[in-house]
C-alpha cells in the first residue's frame, strides 16, 4: 500500500493579473503548504480500480469517474495503459470541501504520486506537470507541494527557496464559495490585463519577520469579491485580527479559508484553541506552513 499526504495549500498573496481570451483568470501567488493539515489517500492494488472516501468532510463527495482522484487514474493509465494497473483507493478527508485551499486540487495531485510509486512508473516531471494542469488549474502546484510563486493560470512554478517556515490559524466558517461567482465579480473584460503583480523581491526574505513584512504589501484581490457574497468571511478576518499574536490574517486562495499569521507554534495553538472556544461552528486549526 501506498500512502501520499495532500497537503492544504494557502495562497498567502493572490493577485489577479489579467483575463485571457479564453475565460481563464491570470494570477500571481505566493503559495505554501500545511505540514499537518490535509487529506491522506490510501493506494493499493486490486483487481478493480475503485475509490472510497473517509473522514469528518466525506458526506456528498463523489466517487465516480467525476471525482479528481480517479480523474488522475485515468488520465496516468491512457499515458500508460500496459504499466499502470487497477487500483483501490481511500481518501480520508479531513479538509472542508470547496474552501480555497486546494483540497480537491491537492487529493488529484496525491494520486498522481500515488499511482507513479504504485506502479513504479519511470514519468519525467515536466510529462506529469501537463498531466496535472489538465486535471485543474492548482494541480501542478499541489504536486510540487512546497513553498514557490505560481503564475499564469497555475502552470508557471517557480520554486522559493528562501522561504521560512510559518505559523498560522487556518479556519473555515464551513460555508460554500462559488469560485466562478467570485471570478465573475471582479468584472474582468477578456483579453484585459492589470499591472498587479506581487511586489518585487519575491523569496529574497529568508526569516519570519521580513516575510511577513513583505507579504504585508501584498492581498488577495479575490477577497473583497468573497466578503460581498459571503460575509461572514469577513468576521472570520475580524475574529482573527483580534487574537493575541496575529500578525496577519487574510483570504486564501477564492476562500471562504482564511489564515492567521503567528510569530511561533504557541503562539498558533493558543490563538487556535481560543477561537475554537469563541466559535465551535467553524473549522480551526493550527500548522505550521513550508
Amino acid at each position: 500500500m501506498i500512502t501520499e499526504f495532500a497537503a492544504a495549500k494557502i495562497n498567502l498573496a493572490l493577485h489577479v493579473t489579467g483575463k485571457r481570451d479564453d475565460g481563464y483568470h491570470l494570477l500571481d501567488s505566493a503559495v505554501m503548504f500545511a505540514s499537518d493539515a490535509g487529506d491522506v489517500l490510501e493506494v493499493s492494488f486490486a483487481d478493480a480500480t475503485s475509490l472510497t472516501v473517509s473522514g469528518p468532510f466525506s458526506q456528498g463527495l463523489e466517487t465516480d469517474a467525476g471525482n479528481l482522484v480517479l480523474k488522475a487514474f485515468t488520465a496516468l493509465q491512457s499515458r500508460y495503459p500496459d504499466q499502470v494497473q487497477p487500483c483501490a483507493m481511500n481518501l480520508h478527508k479531513a479538509l472542508p470541501v470547496a474552501s480555497g485551499i486546494g483540497g480537491g486540487s491537492a487529493d488529484a495531485a496525491a494520486a498522481l504520486r500515488a499511482i507513479v510509486r504504485l506502479n513504479g512508473l519511470a514519468v519525467d516531471a515536466p510529462m506529469l506537470a501537463g498531466l496535472a494542469l489538465q486535471l485543474g488549474a492548482d494541480v501542478p502546484v499541489c504536486l510540487a507541494s512546497k513553498a514557490c510563486r505560481m503564475r499564469g493560470i497555475g502552470e508557471l512554478i517557480d520554486d522559493w527557496p528562501h522561504a521560512p517556515p510559518l505559523h498560522a490559524v487556518l479556519v473555515n466558517p464551513l460555508i460554500g464559495v462559488s469560485t466562478a461567482g467570485i471570478f465573475r465579480h471582479l468584472g474582468l473584460a477578456p483579453g484585459s490585463t492589470a499591472n498587479t503583480d506581487i511586489p518585487d523581491r519575491f523569496g529574497e526574505a529568508g526569516d519570519s519577520a521580513a516575510t511577513l513584512g513583505w507579504l504585508a504589501n501584498c492581498r488577495n484581490d479575490l477577497e473583497p469579491a468573497a466578503c460581498h457574497l459571503e460575509p461572514v468571511i469577513c468576521d472570520v478576518l475580524g475574529a482573527l485580527r483580534q487574537l493575541s499574536g496575529c500578525r496577519l490574517s487574510r483570504m486564501s486562495g477564492s476562500g471562504a479559508t482564511c489564515f492567521g499569521l503567528f510569530e511561533d507554534a504557541d503562539s498558533a495553538v493558543a490563538a487556535a484553541a481560543q477561537l475554537t472556544r469563541q466559535h465551535r461552528e467553524w473549522w480551526v486549526v493550527a500548522t505550521a506552513l513550508a
